[in-house]
């Protein structure tokens, strides 16, 4: 597959829309084709960090505001955070020039079985245990994790055999303008996510469907109104999953927590896969995700691999990431939390009075739930709000009908590292102060990563 992707890229002109974690591999793998680069991006030159290893690889340059106007080239590759239907785009492609994307030109070109993840919450975690769980039943080297989480994928298509699985995170981004045709599709869920990027929340559905399109199977969520109405997008067999017992007059396959396990069911009958005892990480919610891999990788891994993963697997780096403990108080990192279900999530996972700070950027979706979920956890003791949203959480708060017998101390911080401060010194022995913002990371930081680190980083140094 390697020296068909080297004939179609030799010689040619490719355009490169924006430099970051998935365009620059990109970069090197194209430049080893024998491809021309050329990279544009709405920054200057001294804006980007890769400037001058990309000019020693021959790049040409077109920067700032114009962009995107007057593209030649024989290929371009859209990077995630662009929409598909801007001006210059459309205008490329009624020039015959094919508009593709790092993903997109992986799916196509996949030597191996797929199986593609996504959701509003829970997929980094899902994907992750899914990769965990194949590498433990056929070892590392043929297994790839990779996507929307870990390492792009098209650059590592040489490595990849017959006999390999990928275990590929897309996001919304992602999928808007691609096929997926994933040996097995997973939705996790939908909920209101990225409507300051899609037109509105059908939109963000359809691209969510989008997974479903080719699959040879399909794995979706029992308790998602969403999920269960997608269903009818596919023809392929489909193994729910669920937080609850579900029927053999519900569904025909199943997995699911019963009895202390959890379990499989394929019609009447009905198979324990892995003591709930014996997972690691905390949560309902992670219950759930393991509930998803073990549909995701049921008929390829046993249940030791399984049962292997939930006795020794941590956790994925930002989510629920105990940093340290300092006068008593406990610090968590759970800055991949960017939306309200999986703030909602974090904080139904431990059993201690929490000082949560929330906010960030807008990404313009309800805050009402954010609301209902803190002041409806009895161990919320304290919140502390900053960033782009700290207004609008806090009129969501104080409007909410319970905010005022809840006894919660609100404070409010337009700085991250004051927020964390604040956070910290209100916390008393024995409490716990918890990143999970319910918001973006893109006001203040790079990503998620980059937030998350600068916590750890001020907590450690406090």
């Amino acid at each position: 597959m390697t020296e068909e992707l080297r004939a179609m890229f030799k010689s040619k002109k490719v355009i490169l829309l924006g430099i970051g974690i998935s365009n620059m591999p990109l970069a090197y793998m194209l430049t080893d084709m024998g491809a021309k680069i050329e990279i544009r991006d709405k920054r200057t030159a001294a804006e980007i960090p890769e400037y001058e290893s990309l000019c020693a690889l021959g790049a040409e340059f077109v920067l700032g505001e114009g962009y995107l106007s007057d593209m030649q080239a024989d290929y371009i590759f859209r990077t995630p955070g662009l929409r598909p239907d801007v001006p210059g785009l459309n205008e490329a492609r009624k020039r015959g020039i094919p508009v593709v994307s790092e993903m997109g030109m992986f799916l196509k070109n996949a030597p191996c079985r797929v199986i593609a993840v996504t959701g509003s919450d829970g997929k980094s975690t899902t994907t992750t245990l899914i990769s965990k769980i194949l590498e433990k039943e056929m070892g590392e080297e043929n297994v790839f994790l990779g996507g929307n989480v870990g390492t792009p994928l098209l650059h590592r298509i040489g490595d990849m055999k017959d006999q390999s699985i990928v275990a590929a995170e897309l996001s919304s981004f992602q999928l808007m303008d691609i096929d997926c045709n994933a040996s097995v599709a997973v939705i996790k869920n939908i909920t209101p996510n990225h409507l300051n990027w899609h037109t509105d929340m059908n939109e963000y559905i359809e691209a969510k469907a989008r997974i479903l399109k080719g699959a040879k199977k399909a794995v979706l969520n029992f308790d998602d109104s969403i999920c269960r109405e997608l269903s009818s997008r596919t023809s392929s067999p489909i193994i729910w999953f669920s937080r609850r017992p579900v029927s053999p007059s519900q569904c025909n396959e199943a997995v699911y927590p019963d009895n202390g396990y959890i379990v499989h069911r394929k019609g009447e009958k009905c198979e324990r896969i892995v003591a709930l005892s014996d997972i690691l990480l905390p949560g309902e919610h992670n219950i759930e995700n393991y509930s998803t891999a073990i549909a995701a990788t049921a008929g390829i891994a046993s249940k030791e691999s399984v049962a292997y993963v939930a006795k020794n697997f941590k956790g994925v780096h930002h989510r629920l990431e105990l940093v340290c403990e300092k006068r008593g108080v406990r610090f968590y990192n759970s800055s991949i939390d960017s939306s309200p279900t999986r703030t909602a999530a974090a904080i139904s996972a431990l059993n201690i009075p929490i000082n949560i700070i929330c906010g960030g950027y807008d990404k313009n979706i309800p805050f009402e739930p954010l609301a209902d979920a803190l002041i409806g956890c009895k161990y919320i003791r304290s919140v502390t709000l900053t960033g782009a949203t700290m207004e609008k959480i806090y009129s969501c708060l104080t409007a909410h009908p319970d905010f005022a017998g809840s006894g919660i101390i609100l404070n409010t911080e337009k700085d991250f590292k004051d927020a964390v401060l604040k956070a910290a010194e209100t916390a008393k022995e024995g409490e716990c102060v918890l990143l999970s913002p319910a918001c973006a990371s893109f006001d203040a930081f790079k990503n998620f990563e980059a937030r998350g680190e600068f916590f750890a980083k001020i907590v450690n140094e406090m």
